[in-house]
């Protein structure tokens, strides 16, 4: 495995015969495989190959047809995403869900809340409590921003943000839910090659600064192979290739699939 893993081979998500259909369509096809703690795992595959469809499946978005998930060796299949999210599970999107009309610091704070233990009326009567958990709600959100380079625009709108300093944003409310296990689906879309280096650099920083396992779905192969530990590859809802980049790259059948096109 890449030497940067901090993995201790102990499997923290386990997909089981995984089926996801929508009528006649099958998305995710009987799909298998196991992602090992602390590892950088990526998950590749042409357009329509069914890896958001899997990453909604683990997150409680989308009930699986068949299968199961295990997270810590504990079935989640059939969560809601809130209860999935309180066990330490957390993503962005492929379209960025950000509050556009609201600024950088309280899309944050509204992630920090779920770990707010008051309740609404001691908010409302403004209790010790209460305030106490507010500031450091505020407090975390701020180092987030600092963490990933926006809190000098922490009270500009989401909206007002470039493309990039979104998906960062939406990484620093990710991270706010204080996961064990982080999915970032997509998140170097729309990045120049130097903003890429940055984010495989920053990722790893995640990783060792949280003691995160992290899944990657990504298009930019080079991001993948020089970033990842070990790779799935689906096509057309199947997985057709797992294991470490060097290895992956060279499979026939993920040549004919999708990096032949690269």
């Amino acid at each position: 495995m890449n030497n940067q893993i901090t993995s201790s081979y102990t499997p923290i998500l386990e997909v089981k015969a995984l089926i996801c259909q929508f009528g006649g369509l099958i998305a995710v096809n009987n799909v298998s495989f196991t992602v090992l703690q602390g590892e950088i795992f990526g998950l590749i595959g042409p357009n329509g190959a069914g890896k958001t469809t899997l990453f909604n499946t683990i997150t409680g978005l989308i009930q699986p047809s068949s299968g199961k998930i295990f997270y810590q060796g504990e079935e989640i299949s059939q969560l809601r995403p809130h209860e999935i999210a309180a066990k330490g599970i957390a993503r962005t999107f492929q379209n960025i869900r950000l509050f556009g009309e609201l600024s950088a610091l309280e899309n944050v704070i509204i992630a920090c809340h779920l770990d707010i233990k008051s309740n609404f009326f001691q908010g409302v009567l403004g209790l010790p409590l209460a305030r106490s958990q507010e500031n450091k709600a505020k407090k975390k959100a701020w180092d987030l921003l600092e963490l990933v380079g926006l809190s000098e625009r922490a009270f500009e709108k989401a909206k007002n943000f470039p493309y990039g300093e979104q998906r960062r944003l939406e990484i620093a409310r990710a991270l706010a839910l204080s996961p064990k296990m982080l999915l970032l689906d997509e998140p170097a879309a729309g990045m120049n090659p130097y903003e890429k280096h940055k984010l495989s650099e920053f990722i790893r920083e995640l990783r060792a600064r949280f003691d995160l396992t992290i899944i990657i779905i990504e298009h930019h192969v080079p991001l993948v192979m020089g970033l990842c530990d070990r790779i799935a590859v689906l096509n057309f809802g199947q997985l057709i290739a797992l294991g470490e980049p060097a290895i992956v790259k060279n499979e026939p059948a993920v040549i004919e699939a999708y990096l032949g096109d690269e």
